[in-house]
């Protein structure tokens, strides 16, 4: 057994340690994530990478359990979770300022590099998200973890235990009701 797999078998015991541990184990990689995620936002004004990985990890530590089996899984929560730091601090810039009318784009592998305000659309999709997790919260997991973790299909696939096809067409479905949702 791996140590990670330790690792995981204790922090689904409640283990606060375990936690830690997988933190530290998978730094790089959250780092990585949180970094890419920042970077498509085009905007030094919002969260850094630091603060986004460390916001992150309060609140796996608040959650005191962590439910997952292996890496994918720890990367697919951390996206969850990286999303709502990303969503609420964003929310929190906005209310500073005046303005902030809607931004009508569509859902596509590259939703951060083409939006007029990465930031509106992020709150935008996390609205949309929100309301899909009532319908299918499989989509909602490859969404996230696409986008907000960058995971690959493949990766996505071995996570949910779906295969790569299945998460394309998750994703081509997503993409199609983000569509009718925005008009």
């Amino acid at each position: 057994m791996s140590e990670l797999t330790t690792l995981f078998n204790a922090a689904k015991d409640g283990d606060a340690t375990a936690i830690g541990e997988i933190y530290s184990h998978l730094y790089a990689e959250l780092r990585h994530l949180a970094h890419s995620r920042i970077r498509r936002l085009n905007n030094r004004s919002m969260i850094d990478t630091t603060s986004l990985v460390h916001e992150s990890y309060l609140k796996f530590i608040k959650t005191g359990t962590l439910n997952v089996d292996n890496r994918h899984q720890f990367l697919a929560y951390a996206a969850s979770v990286m999303r709502s730091v990303v969503v609420d601090f964003i929310r929190q810039s906005m209310a500073q300022q005046r303005g902030g009318g809607e931004v009508h784009v569509t859902l596509n592998s590259n939703v951060f590099d083409t939006a007029e305000s990465p930031a509106e659309e992020i709150i935008r999709l996390n609205d949309f998200l929100e309301v899909l997790k009532a319908v299918d919260p499989r989509l909602v997991s490859v969404v996230e973890m696409r986008y907000f973790a960058a995971l690959e299909n493949t990766e996505i696939a071995a996570s949910l235990g779906v295969t790569d096809r299945t998460v394309r067409r998750d994703l081509e479905k997503a993409r199609l009701l983000f569509a009718d949702d925005s008009q």
